[in-house]
């Protein structure tokens, strides 16, 4: 009995850990099983997705790779995480870095399968989570409104420069950005009140002077484990952490880079207000203008200052209080 338990433990030991790489189309998913060699491909919809996961399934992956396309993968993960079947949602620049470091030149759809299994291999990234289908909407939503706002500018700006005959064909799509506007914001109020949990996370947040619906949105919805996380790994998602450029003798200047640039760019936002409200990032940002560091590397730092406050009001569930800004 012992023997035969030594035994089939050597073989679970031996067994080789399988990747499977997706390479995602609008139309159709290329998949690749490593290191088994099988590559098959199916349609992007429900019946295609329920064929791969059949045949994914018979060989018990360590992990399912496929890129982040921004809306292509979600019905491919959404299937995964039904079935119980692990999975990544890589990032396209770190596969195209890892295929630049072992010389991947040939592009095709079988061929990008394979070197996405291969980096799923060889680099074993973290399995990701699927949000909650309340946080999901709620990106949705947000990732609606940063578009109506980018037309609605469009459109401002196209009222300033044409002539003002043509003003009143202009105005009224305004008007309609504007009401969508009011729509999607109702919609994310009405998911926050909806949840508790959301509730008291959002009332935590918005107690800090500079922090409005909008940013406290898109922290809930773009960075679920706010609050979980240590300070240095919640600058670094924003993407505010700098990054030492040594080597050797040279001591090239800190620079930050990477993190999830939706919430960066809200961040960025909420410190310009929070600069003229909220006396603690006030006293920093003039204090560091006043040291001859440049204005948007001031705001920078206000930024990761802020990021960390708030992730530590998150972990111990208290508001913003004015001892913060002595």
């Amino acid at each position: 009995f012992a023997r035969k338990s030594q035994l089939i433990m050597d073989t679970r030991i031996n067994q080789p850990e399988i990747n499977v790489g997706v390479d995602t189309g609008k139309y159709q998913l290329d998949i690749y099983i490593r290191p088994l060699g099988i590559f098959f491909s199916v349609s992007n919809d429900e019946e295609g997705i329920k064929e791969a996961l059949c045949e994914i399934k018979k060989h018990s992956p360590q992990r399912i790779i496929i890129e982040a396309t921004g809306r292509l993968e979600h019905a491919f993960i959404v299937a995964c995480s039904k079935a119980n079947l692990p999975f990544v949602v890589a990032n396209p620049l770190q596969v195209k870095r890892f295929s630049g470091a072992i010389g991947r030149i040939a592009k095709t759809d079988p061929l990008d399968a394979q070197l996405i299994a291969h980096y799923g291999e060889a680099v074993k990234p973290k399995l990701s989570q699927l949000k909650p289908e309340n946080i999901s909407l709620m990106s949705d939503l947000l990732s609606r409104r940063r578009q109506l706002i980018t037309m609605q500018t469009m459109e401002k700006n196209r009222l300033k420069i044409m002539p003002k005959a043509l003003a009143c064909a202009i105005k009224p799509i305004l008007t309609a950005i504007k009401n969508q506007i009011e729509k999607v914001d109702k919609k994310l109020l009405k998911i926050i009140e909806e949840c508790p949990e959301y509730q008291l996370k959002n009332d935590i947040l918005q107690s800090m002077p500079g922090i409005g619906n909008i940013v406290a949105f898109s922290l809930l919805s773009d960075m679920p484990e706010l609050g979980t996380i240590s300070n240095k790994q919640a600058a670094a998602l924003v993407g505010v952490a700098p990054f030492n450029r040594e080597s050797g003798s040279y001591k090239g200047q800190r620079r930050i880079r990477g993190g999830r640039y939706q919430v960066r760019t809200v961040m960025f936002m909420a410190m310009m207000s929070a600069i003229q409200c909220n006396p603690l990032f006030k006293a920093k940002y003039e204090q560091l203008v006043a040291q001859g560091k440049p204005k948007k590397l001031a705001i920078i730092a206000c930024v990761r200052k802020m990021i960390v406050i708030l992730n530590s009001m998150l972990r111990d569930g208290v508001k913003w209080e004015s001892d913060y800004a002595k």
